[in-house]
């Protein structure tokens, strides 16, 4: 990596609410010219360093997703051209150099808890595992894109007081990244409900925790739901299975020690309290719609029309000159058909006012619906068929629910207020699904359900956890436009790491180059 990107910054001040991203930039300063950080101040600034890729920023949709992980799903319709199933160098750059700038945040903030005296460790425990936490939600992201990564030893150039020679970073295998992560966050789900934090700490976390607001029983959540999620990801791997099944059969099965985010009053959302605080009020808005980003696929269009999916006109709304109807971009039509069909303006496109242009939308972490619908996979393979489908059902139910939230908290009226789903409609949308569940004669039909479900609820609100369950599901029938123009004709397995490897990490990068190619499946892509 560019070593020369890791210079960080240290601390911000005073309350998140009244503060303007000029106050934020005023107070990020140069390590060396900062007297005294905090742990607490770090974990702000870690949470804050990120935020663009967590809340929906600019760059992290137009640069980053409109160019992979949003064509790879067809949450999206593009116009087909050579080298589509290659990810840019200004993407994966993009992604790269934002992680491990996050990154070097994380390893200050360890620094700063390792100086602290025993005391002074135990009182600031609760930031630390929050933080830690957060970066692994991260760090799993980076992965499922990569594979193996710079990691454990990656992000020291501050610890090691700037000695470049010696900061250069080896790659770490991606098993044993997943295998770290996930004993430290087992470990932090039996020890934050008996956490004793004073008082005075409390009162400091919810000032600083960007997330969740200082809310402990949050994190417990959050830290369960990860769990939950990356055991779900290994699940299928030989090495992974016997612990991924012991592990979520204890989390299911104990709800009382092991808490979920089960319902949207729990989602785990980044949010936006007051206008300007955090991001730029149109980031959104040119991150989706430009270059026609937020242009309907027709897979996922046509879906939802013909299932009568309540969600519909809260995700997409119609062409200005469509009169109505829902029409999706097809990706098999080639590229001059496909610019025809776009300046016809009768295509779809993602819903504006709940979307794009709605200024309060959430960073989304973590939501009810996905988490049920990893407990509907579990009980389905484990043959307990009644509890997956009512897992499933649920699932929908929360999805539902969730697009109605986005609508609700926004400031933006340009799309037509949806038809509220009467309990009546949104039964009959659910008596469909399990009409379909009961009809599916394998548990490989029932997967495949679960996987549309996932696809449906997360489209762009969460696209790099869409392509990575496609991949490793494999049970959407999504027909690609075949690019021969290239080797990689349809879309890739990973991304390749950015080019500033071979030149600033030459050495360490030369022992994986040899696995470096598009082809190459991630550990847990079994399928």
């Amino acid at each position: 990596m560019n070593i020369n990107r890791l210079l960080i910054g240290i601390f911000l001040i005073g309350s998140m609410a009244s503060c303007s991203i000029s106050d934020f930039e005023d107070n990020y300063t140069d390590p060396s010219k900062v007297a005294e950080t905090t742990v607490g101040k770090q974990f702000t600034g870690m949470i804050y360093s990120n935020r663009l890729y967590v809340l929906p920023g600019y760059r992290d949709y137009f640069v980053v997703n409109r160019i992979t992980s949003s064509r790879y799903s067809q949450a999206i319709g593009w116009v087909n051209g050579e080298n589509q199933y290659v990810p840019g160098s200004a993407a994966v750059g993009e992604r790269w150099d934002v992680y491990y700038d996050f990154m070097a945040q994380y390893r200050e903030l360890q620094k700063v808890y390792e100086d602290l005296i025993d005391t002074d460790k135990e009182n600031n425990r609760l930031f630390v595992i929050a933080a830690t936490t957060y970066f692994y939600d991260r760090t799993q992201q980076m992965v499922d894109l990569y594979g193996d990564i710079p990691w454990s030893e990656a992000g020291m150039l501050s610890t090691k007081e700037g000695d470049y020679p010696n900061s250069y970073p080896s790659y770490d295998n991606a098993e044993d990244i997943y295998t770290k992560m996930l004993d430290d966050l087992a470990a932090f789900a039996d020890e934050l409900p008996n956490l004793e934090v004073k008082d005075a700490i409390k009162g400091v976390f919810k000032t600083q925790d960007l997330v969740n607001r200082g809310d402990i029983n949050l994190w417990v959540k959050y830290i369960n739901s990860l769990r939950l999620r990356m055991l779900t990801r290994v699940s299928g791997n030989s090495a992974f299975s016997t612990r991924a099944n012991t592990e979520i059969a204890e989390i299911l099965s104990n709800p009382s020690d092991y808490p979920l985010v089960d319902d949207n009053d729990s989602n785990i959302l980044f949010k936006i309290h007051s206008l300007g605080t955090l991001m730029g009020v149109n980031q959104f808005r040119n991150g989706l719609e430009s270059w026609n980003g937020n242009i309907a696929g027709k897979a996922i269009v046509d879906h939802m029309v013909i299932n009568q999916d309540p969600r519909l006109p809260y995700v997409f709304e119609p062409g200005e000159k469509a009169d109505g109807e829902y029409i999706g971009l097809d990706p098999l039509m080639n590229p001059t058909d496909q610019n025809a069909a776009i300046e016809t303006l009768r295509l779809s496109i993602y819903n504006r006012s709940t979307v794009s242009r709605n200024q309060y939308f959430p960073g989304v972490i973590v939501t009810a619906a996905e988490v049920h619908l990893m407990a509907a996979e579990y009980y389905l393979k484990e043959g307990q068929d009644a509890m997956a489908k009512s897992h499933y059902e649920e699932a929908i139910k929360q999805s539902i629910g969730f697009y109605e939230y986005l609508r609700s908290i926004t400031n933006n009226t340009i799309a037509a207020a949806p038809v509220v789903p009467t309990e009546e409609s949104i039964n009959t949308y659910l008596e469909m699904e399990q009409v379909s569940w009961d009809a599916a004669t394998s548990v490989d039909e029932k997967l495949t359900l679960i996987a549309e479900q996932k696809w449906l609820h997360y489209n762009v609100v969460q696209p790099n956890e869409n392509w990575t369950e496609i991949r490793r599901l494999k049970k959407l029938d999504l027909d690609f436009w075949v690019d021969n123009s290239n080797q990689q004709s349809t879309p890739p397995s990973r991304w390749m790491y950015p080019g500033s490897e071979q030149t600033y990490n030459t050495d360490n990068y030369a022992k994986v180059q040899g696995e470096d190619k598009l082809t190459n499946n991630i550990f847990w892509d079994v399928n």
